[in-house]
């Protein structure tokens, strides 16, 4: 795993999104949904076109049934919505960013890393009042090795 933190800014997000309740390690289930919507109403413009997931519980505390995510992508505001995706503005701000590059089984040990060593290590508090989330920069099926490079964004106080 290669692993990068600092502390930065992030912008707002005006996404739109569709909500996943179940384990985590499932999201993939909505992502393939959600792209297929996506691709019909023309929304997928890359590489303007942003690629996120936002968590809403800590899965040390909730049952991994009731684990609630979004996927999302970024829209120009006023985008029209139908059915279970919705719309919503990701609020900006100070997160600690872990720049990554893992395979699909290390997204946990990357969070772990991130959550457990680094932020603690540099004095990081996370402002619970936002919501964490990953950014994705690219495509794994065109990666040499077929990597994820990610940006896992913790907001901090």
């Amino acid at each position: 795993m290669k692993f990068e933190a600092q502390v930065k800014e992030q912008p707002a997000r005006f996404v739109a999104f569709m909500r996943h309740v179940g384990p985590y390690s499932e999201i993939g289930k909505a992502w393939d949904k959600f792209m297929g919507w996506a691709g019909q109403k023309g929304l997928l413009q890359f590489p303007t076109t942003e690629m996120l997931s936002i968590y809403h519980d800590d899965p040390s505390t909730v049952d991994a049934s009731q684990l609630r995510s979004d996927v999302c992508i970024t829209v120009p505001a006023g985008t029209r919505v139908d059915g279970e995706v919705k719309t919503m503005t990701l609020p900006g701000g100070m997160f600690a960013v872990a720049h990554v590059e893992i395979d699909a089984t290390e997204y946990g040990a990357a969070w772990d890393k991130l959550m457990g060593e680094w932020m603690p290590a540099h004095g990081a508090t996370p402002d619970i009042s936002r919501k964490c989330f990953e950014l994705y920069l690219n495509d794994p099926n065109q990666h040499p090795e077929k990597k994820h490079i990610v940006d896992i964004c913790e907001p901090v106080t």
